[in-house]
């Protein structure tokens, strides 16, 4: 009887202990699955960074093509509904459904987002081609857009304040910054984005200093502020990559820098979309990213 009580007792503490040992800690195929989890996680937390940065990249793109190549060659704008339609409804992903994934909402919501990023990518490429039958008779039009840095700036890093709202330097509020501001050592030479003539050699003792104004035609004109010297006269024809003054401190600035503005029909628009010549990809995409930080103006 003391045996049996013995072996009874002794099952019902093994059973205890295997029943607070299972759930506290992990089997060791439980271990294994958990670690893949992580694993997975960390590798759908890396695409899903890819993909948010091409949709970001591609809007990029959608903006210069609405606002500047479209605008440019008189073509209709392409709809937003068209650009960002439909991919289907949920019938689409029936088989993922019909699989019951743990993780469903996640792999439905990278799923979705990849065909929507597919379907804009094929709606962006046959806008190309069609602006780029357009261009092939363009090339006065070219050559005369504000299309480069207007300082040498091969290391990108002379980008010291992007076009939007930023803090004046001296009123010290929240202002819209109507150009952007590239910081280079006084003297250093300062170039023609596009073909023009120019229309102004100015020299104010506040606000831009000593500046040109140069009308490109299309509409487009650009204007550097804030130099040291001009290079040029008014009256002047210059083209794209022409010495047209150096930088300097003059006007209402804190350090040495030029102000750089481009204009369409007498509005400010955001120059860091017209900085497509003589720069890759990457160059460009590190331009925005400097351009986008929220800092003090030097003007």
């Amino acid at each position: 009887m003391n045996y049996l009580g013995f072996l009874t007792g002794s099952i019902c503490c093994a059973i205890v202990i295997l029943v607070i040992f299972g759930i506290w800690f992990d089997s060791p195929k439980e271990a294994i699955l958990k670690k893949e989890n992580k694993e997975l996680q960390y590798h759908y937390d890396l695409l899903k960074g890819k993909v948010d940065n091409a949709v970001k990249m591609l809007g990029y793109l959608e903006e210069r093509d609405a606002n500047i190549y479209r605008v440019i060659y008189e073509a209709e704008p392409i709809p937003l509904e068209v650009r960002q339609g439909g991919v289907g409804g949920s019938y689409r992903y029936a088989d993922l459904l019909e699989r019951g994934l743990k993780s469903e909402s996640l792999v439905l919501d990278t799923y979705k987002k990849v065909d929507a990023l597919r379907k804009r990518l094929y709606v962006q490429s046959k806008s190309y081609d069609e602006i780029l039958s357009l261009a092939r008779n363009k090339e006065k039009l070219w050559a005369s857009l504000p299309a480069i840095q207007p300082l040498s700036n091969k290391d990108l890093k002379r980008l010291a304040s992007g076009y939007g709202y930023r803090i004046h330097p001296i009123h010290k509020i929240r202002r819209l910054h109507t150009g952007i501001d590239f910081s280079a050592p006084k003297g250093t030479p300062i170039y023609a984005t596009g073909a023009g003539k120019v229309v102004k050699t100015k020299t104010d003792f506040s606000g831009y200093g000593k500046h040109v104004v140069i009308d490109h035609g299309y509409g487009y004109k650009t204007l550097y502020a804030h130099m040291q010297d001009f290079a040029v006269k008014r009256g002047a024809k210059v083209k794209r990559g022409d010495l047209i003054g150096y930088v300097g401190n003059t006007g209402s600035s804190t350090a040495p820098h030029c102000h750089y503005e481009v204009r369409k029909n007498d509005r400010p628009v955001n120059p860091i979309n017209y900085l497509y010549q003589g720069i890759t990809p990457e160059e460009y995409e590190e331009l925005l990213r400097l351009a986008s930080v929220e800092n003090q103006s030097l003007s």
